[in-house]
């Protein structure tokens, strides 16, 4: 059953936004409404005629499906908005409908505009949700868009994550609103103009001298940023980092992976290519297990993180958590220790399988569910029956890593959140772990220069 949406007084300037210049974006925390916000923006643009062909939403593929669809039958003042996701073999039907809304994930837009392409459309409105997708300018996917964004009257971008990786990030998704007003046309220009790079690093770009304030000052007309913090009541949040022992054997493995590049196990000689290579040799082998070939076989090292996963699970009593991998031998590590019963949130899990699980996880039938964060990093609510994550794999993404702490710790939450990361000591998984804080205090410093409006 539909209920009334009454906007808070944050959500009215988001709006206020998104209506008083072309292009706009909204770096707003999870739980935030920026999709009902969007939403209400276009239906005043509608009941003025100012939208004559719609609005294309951009979006992840679970937002997609449930996020987009689920706002607009939630809230009576939506559900006058007609949608369709365009997906799967009815894309070309889904297309054709005479709609206000059509929704697609970025995976869909080679079809969609494809230069060999029959169909023809036209949309006033450009949405791009979860803008991080096409901050990298340099990708098909970005390329693909570029000619594309001038089509649009209006363009608007969201994220909670603007800057997972540093500052470089935001050249992209500015562009996607601006078309190089900002920050200039092509990233090289950006570059040049903004960073500078070491002889012993080329490829890796630092801020120079007072770029920080240029940057800002340039995008901050473009954009309104919003924390939750300051607008919710939220709950605390508890981290915790819990230490394992690396067995003597497993310590000389990941020994000889970080400093020869080679070890021996019993299927035989892994060798590491680069260091890069040997960087994730060396963290699976701090989970437990490492790769043995091309087709992924994969043979156990030591359980000791499976260990203390066990210890933790017992010390929550069968209260809900959220179990985080990295690799897949870690899934099915834990399903093997666990039960093979657990719901799994990862990689081969359809749309369909997936909502089954969220909805029994939620209405809290299974105390655990197993998930990838980049399945799960967007457009999920798991707090209604769960306040604790268990990070056994540490993610280096950022965005993965905040966006998956959001499902829980975000607006609706009753309970302190608390967040636990499985370590192996004097390894990698610190270094993870200290990268992760080191950008978000990069992010968090870009949210603190930008204005609130």
């Amino acid at each position: 059953m539909s209920i009334p949406w009454t906007p808070h007084e944050y959500q009215l300037r988001a709006i206020k936004l998104l209506l008083s210049q072309g292009s706009g974006g909204l770096f707003l925390d999870p739980g935030l409404g920026k999709t009902a916000v969007c939403l209400a923006a276009y239906k005043i643009l509608k009941s003025k005629g100012m939208v004559p062909k719609g609005m294309l939403v951009i979006a992840p593929l679970r937002p997609c499906y449930n996020v987009w669809p689920d706002e607009i039958e939630k809230w009576l003042e939506f559900n006058e908005l007609t949608y369709a996701v365009i997906h799967g073999n009815d894309k070309p039907a889904m297309l054709r409908l005479d709609v206000d809304i059509h929704i697609i994930n970025p995976e869909g837009l080679a079809w969609l505009f494809a230069p060999t392409a029959s169909h023809r459309k036209e949309w006033t409105v450009v949405c791009v949700d979860e803008s991080t997708k096409f901050k990298n300018s340099t990708t098909k996917r970005f390329k693909l868009m570029r000619p594309h964004f001038p089509r649009f009257d209006r363009r608007w971008i969201l994220t909670g994550t603007p800057i997972p990786n540093g500052l470089e990030d935001l050249f992209g998704q500015v562009f996607i609103m601006d078309e190089g007003n900002a920050l200039g046309r092509y990233v090289t220009h950006y570059r040049n103009k903004f960073f500078h790079s070491n002889a012993w690093e080329p490829y890796k770009f630092y801020p120079n001298q007072g770029s920080w304030e240029a940057i800002m000052g340039r995008i901050d007309p473009l954009v309104l940023r919003l924390a939750a913090n300051d607008y919710l009541e939220m709950p605390a949040v508890l981290q915790e980092r819990i230490y394992v022992d690396l067995p003597q054997d497993a310590r000389e493995k990941y020994n000889d992976i970080e400093n020869e590049f080679i070890t021996e196990i019993n299927e035989g000689v892994i060798v590491a290519a680069n260091a890069a290579v040997a960087g994730g040799k060396c963290r699976q082998i701090c989970n437990g297990a490492i790769y043995t070939s091309k087709d992924r076989d994969w043979s156990p090292i030591h359980e000791a993180k499976l260990e203390a996963l066990a210890d933790l699970i017992e010390q929550l009593g069968g209260a809900p958590a959220l179990i985080m991998y990295e690799f897949n031998h870690d899934r099915e590590r834990i399903l093997g220790r666990f039960g093979s019963s657990i719901p799994v949130l990862g990689g081969g899990t359809s749309a369909g399988r997936s909502n089954e699980y969220i909805q029994a996880f939620n209405a809290g039938q299974t105390p655990l569910m197993i998930c990838h964060p980049a399945s799960m990093a967007h457009g999920l609510n798991l707090q209604e029956a769960c306040h604790h994550i268990i990070w056994f794999g540490i993610t280096w993404n950022l965005e993965y890593y905040d966006q998956a702490n959001a499902r829980v710790n975000r607006q609706g939450q009753k309970f302190p959140v608390f967040i636990y990361h499985i370590l192996a000591t004097d390894t990698l998984d610190d270094v993870v772990m200290d990268t992760l804080a080191q950008k978000d205090h990069t992010q968090k410093k870009l949210f603190a220069s930008l204005s609130t409006k």
